[in-house]
């Protein structure tokens, strides 16, 4: 049995992390203890509740109930995790469904799940979970576009990346559009926060004290292919990733083990920063056979 609830208006204040709350509204919305998050579409849905994240609510499209909830609850019977008998799931038709905003049935998807937030590590917690043998991880510091977020988290599962370091003004890799665009595998890949200041007066000395070769994308006088063998025999590496625009801190570089690029056309110095994720994941990460 399910908790259906079917809906005639969207005026209840239950409803207000799908109708009213932006993200910054949904992070704070249950302080001191972690906030929410909308998971969107049944397959991020589904590859939360695997994780083990727990609904707050569901909202669901009365049209495509019965087949969403089926695949709900095979999701959660597979995989052993709680059910939804006492979760409120709340069910619109497509006439409440065009009132929401943002352009009705495109940002439904079929369904949407308001989910509890865990505490994330701390980083030193955090790099202790990690392999001992050939472990890659990705920094990801002031990478401020949703979309690319979940661009490198899917880049990052695919390719063989441990466990990803996100700057604290990055942008949240729980975002909607960023869980979206992951395909749910910010639920699959390891990750935690680290405050943007604390990166930047010590992140890379505590990369090290960990044990950890740093290796900074960015193209300076030094800079060697990501094709460079010496990278493959470093035991425990980081990649690091910079913002859209300026790209990494000179600090950041400076501080680097190595600053690695990715061999291009003449007339072309760069690429989009999910873009350049997924080559160098690639050729770097754990799950190309040397």
């Amino acid at each position: 049995m399910h908790n259906l609830i079917f809906l005639t208006d969207l005026t209840g204040t239950d409803l207000d992390p799908y109708v009213r709350y932006n993200e910054a509204q949904l992070f704070h919305a249950l302080e001191p203890n972690p906030g929410l998050f909308i998971a969107e579409s049944p397959k991020v849905i589904e590859r939360a509740l695997r994780a083990g994240y727990k609904p707050a609510s569901l909202l669901m499209e009365e049209k495509e109930l019965d087949r969403d909830l089926a695949d709900l609850d095979h999701e959660m019977a597979t995989n052993q995790t709680t059910g939804l008998s006492q979760t409120p799931i709340y069910v619109v038709n497509s006439e409440l469904l065009r009132q929401l905003a943002g352009g009705g049935y495109n940002l439904l998807r079929g369904a949407l799940a308001a989910m509890h937030r865990v505490e994330r590590p701390h980083l030193a917690g955090f790099l202790a979970t990690m392999p001992e043998n050939h472990p890659r991880i990705a920094v990801l510091e002031s990478v401020v576009n949703p979309t690319n977020i979940g661009a490198i988290f899917r880049s990052a599962a695919a390719l063989g990346i441990d466990g990803v370091i996100v700057t604290s003004d990055s942008a949240d890799p729980l975002y909607r559009r960023a869980s979206r665009v992951a395909m749910g595998t910010v639920f699959q890949v390891p990750w935690t926060y680290v405050d943007a200041k604390v990166w930047q007066s010590e992140g890379i000395d505590l990369l090290h004290r960990a044990g950890y070769k740093t290796a900074a994308m960015a193209l300076r006088h030094n800079t060697v292919g990501i094709d460079d063998p010496q990278l493959d025999k470093v035991n425990k590496l980081a990649i690091i990733l910079g913002s859209e625009g300026p790209g990494l801190k000179d600090k950041t570089i400076t501080q680097s083990d190595f600053t690695i690029k990715i061999p291009m056309a003449t007339g072309v110095d760069s690429l989009n920063v999910a873009a350049a994720s997924a080559l160098a994941f690639w050729e770097l990460g754990n799950q190309k056979v040397k």
